[in-house]
């Protein structure tokens, strides 16, 4: 009976060391997230600044590009008197190819200004803080 007692025991107190050495494991990381966001020089509103204004001039670059793409279209489509002028599968290619093209320059063009313009005011702030 005590044999089975001490095994038990021995069984609870590894268990325990698992435990605690699993919840120290997840407290060090915690820790970690912790100085790593308070060591982030960006706020709250220079992540939307750097989020938004790339999302915005892709969307909006994407909608002229489509604006000027349907009105190319319909000028020819009357030019030749064909209807169905630019509906094939090789203008579909050649617009999602373009599309596809406008948008990555543009949104790579407006991440580098975002972040030029992140970085302008966080020297601004700090020149002002000293």
């Amino acid at each position: 009976m005590s044999d089975e007692a001490d095994i038990q025991t021995g069984s609870e107190s590894s268990s325990s060391d698992r435990a605690a050495a699993w919840l120290h494991n997840i407290d060090e990381k915690v820790n970690a997230m912790r100085e790593e966001r308070e060591q982030d020089p960006d706020s709250m509103v220079d992540k939307l600044i750097k989020f938004a204004i790339p999302t915005v001039a892709s969307m909006v670059a994407g909608k002229l590009l489509q604006t000027v793409w349907n009105k190319g279209l319909d000028s020819r489509r009357s030019s030749t008197g064909n209807e169905e002028f630019g509906n094939g599968i090789m203008m579909a290619a050649a617009f999602a190819a373009i599309s596809a093209a406008v948008s990555t320059i543009v949104t790579q063009l407006s991440n580098r200004g975002s972040q030029a313009f992140v970085t302008r005011k966080q020297q601004r702030h700090n020149k002002k803080s000293q």
